[in-house]
Order: C-alpha cells, then structure tokens, then sequence
C-alpha cells in the first residue's frame, strides 16, 4: 500500500494498539484533533478514550504519567508535539525513564516509546524545527530511532513498541508528507540498532539519518554524474549507534562524510566521526567531514536556508575529501 509518512505511523500504531490491550496513545491533541500533524487522526474513533487520552499542555506530565503506565504493565505511546517542547520533560527521561532497569536492579523496565517531530524544512524556527537528539543519545537507558521514510517509519515504530524497553522516536516534521512509497500492510518491525547501506559506491561514504538521508541520496546522484561513487549509509537507530556497518564502509570507501541537522559540536555527527576515527583512521585518504547544522538557535524562515544542511554542501564536503 503506498502511504507517506504520517500515514505510515498512524498504520502502525493502529496495528499495535489493535494486537495489545495494554497499548495506549497519550499526549495534547492526540484524540480529537489527531495530533498537530494529524498523525493520530481516527485513532480516538477507532480506540476510545480510554485508550487514546487528550492531555493538558503539560510535557512532563505526559512522560511522568506513561512512565507509571509502563512500569504498571501497560505499553504507552506518549507524544510530544515538537522537539523543542520535550525540554519540561527533559528531567522525567534522564531522571526516570532511562533508569528504571538499573535502579530496579532489573525487576521493573519501562516499556514505553516517545514520540515528536524535529527539525526544519517547515520555516516554523525555534523550539518547532530543533533538532537536539543529542541530548537524548546521551542519556544511558534509552534508545533512539529516527525515520527516514515512510516504510521505515512504520517498521521503527513497531519494533519501538515491542522493545522491553524505552525508546524515544524521532519523526522528520518535513517528511511527513514529503514522500509517498510502498509500505507492507502487515505488521512487520525493522531491527534497532541496525543501520542500512541504502546505495552501495566505492568512492567516499556519506552517513545520514532521518531527512537528511534524502539529502545525502542526491548528493549521491551529483557526485555521479560528476564520476564519482559514493556509499550511502542510513544509521536509522543514534543510539545504540551500528559503529560496524560505519566502520566497514569507511575501510572500504576510504573517506567519510557524516551529515546530522543537529548541532556541529558534541553532537551525533561528532560521534561517527570519532568512531571512525578511532577504528578506521589507517583506512582513511582525507579527513573525515562533518556537514552539520549550527552551534545557535534555528533561525527565522529567511535564513533556514543558511542553517539545515543540504545535498549541495554535502557534495561539496564529498569532493574535498576526494580532492585531498
């Protein structure tokens, strides 16, 4: 069935919410308006209120409340509706939510996926086009995924909701609707913790996730038709990172460029490279390079632009490793 991204999501939490009693959809606007993005619209009409709760505007709240959902036996999906409103629940994640198996000494874990969009594409600025994943790869005990498609999502979301533990997912606010593609009816999960190599080249990797894996792609496709061959690898999971599949495409690639919306400094782009740095750095023809976003604010619409990363300086940074 061809679906776009939204549609995707909303698939698959209908099907988890339909193959598990204890499965519920918590968060603002999630049931009568169908989230700010309508990714849970029917939802509400299909499971009830029981199952499908409109919160106050109160994100710890929303965290605190699933995190006791979770440990009492049910499977909450929680939303945020923006990455830069997940701040308030900041302290309920890293305090309580990822520590639950460890300060329980493994009788409790908390099975339970939070999900928000990021980044821009949208000229929203500010706390609606952030994309500070960081923050969450850094905080040990929970896991994180980031959909670049339509397929994708629907698997990573699915996996999300069996994993035993908690797994924050992370939705491309300009992918929603962006692409459509084919996307299996049933339920099937993609693994985390697995990247993909998403186009196989010999030349220089580019490793993305999330919207910027379509960026990477036509960077791809302008570095060919220029004769070069370039590897593209979609991490799908940030933490825990698949630090091989990274590391073997590199020793074979020689060269390395990684792309992430987010901050340049300490952040996930930061982390790849080091990791290749320390375990493939004999492979390597140039250094690595980084194609970030900035160390500031999301700017205005007018300078977006300036900000999130594009296939343009992807392709430039590819050639300078290959020009090295």
């Amino acid at each position: 069935m061809e679906m776009n991204m939204a549609q995707a999501i909303n698939h698959g939490i209908h099907l988890a919410m339909a193959a598990d009693p204890a499965a519920l959809l918590i968060g603002e606007d999630v049931g009568r308006t169908g989230g700010v993005f309508r990714v849970t619209d029917g939802l509400l009409e299909a499971f009830g209120e029981e199952r499908v709760i409109d919160t106050p505007v109160a994100e710890s709240g929303i965290v605190g409340v699933a995190l006791g959902m979770a440990v009492a036996g049910l499977h909450p999906i929680a939303e945020i509706q923006f990455m830069g409103f997940t701040y308030p629940a900041y302290d309920q994640i890293v305090s309580h939510v990822g520590r639950m198996r460890n300060r329980s000494r493994h009788r409790f874990t908390a099975p339970m996926v939070i999900r928000f969009p990021y980044g821009g594409g949208i000229g929203a600025a500010e706390h609606h086009s952030e994309s500070t994943e960081a923050l969450y790869v850094h905080t040990p005990g929970v896991k994180v995924v980031v959909a670049s498609g339509p397929r994708m999502a629907k698997g990573l979301l699915l996996a999300a909701v069996e994993d035993p533990d908690p797994v924050i997912m992370l939705e491309p606010i300009r992918l929603y609707r962006a692409i459509r593609e084919e996307v299996p009816e049933g339920h099937y999960t993609i693994p985390i913790g697995v990247g993909e190599v998403v186009r196989v080249g010999s030349d220089v990797t580019l490793i993305g996730y999330g919207s910027m894996l379509r960026e990477a792609l036509r960077a791809a496709e302008t570095l060919e038709a220029a004769g070069a061959s370039a590897e593209v690898i979609d991490l799908r999971t940030v933490s825990p990172l698949d630090a091989d599949l990274v590391v073997a495409s590199v020793e074979k690639t020689g060269r390395a460029v990684v792309v992430a919306e987010g901050h340049r400094s300490a952040g996930v782009a930061a982390e790849v490279a080091a990791i290749i740095g320390e375990r493939a750095l004999f492979s390597l023809q140039a250094p690595v390079e980084r194609v970030t976003g900035l160390d500031t604010v999301v700017p205005l619409k007018r300078a977006e632009q300036y900000y999130v990363p594009d296939a343009a300086r992807i392709a430039a940074a590819a050639r300078r490793t290959l020009e090295a």
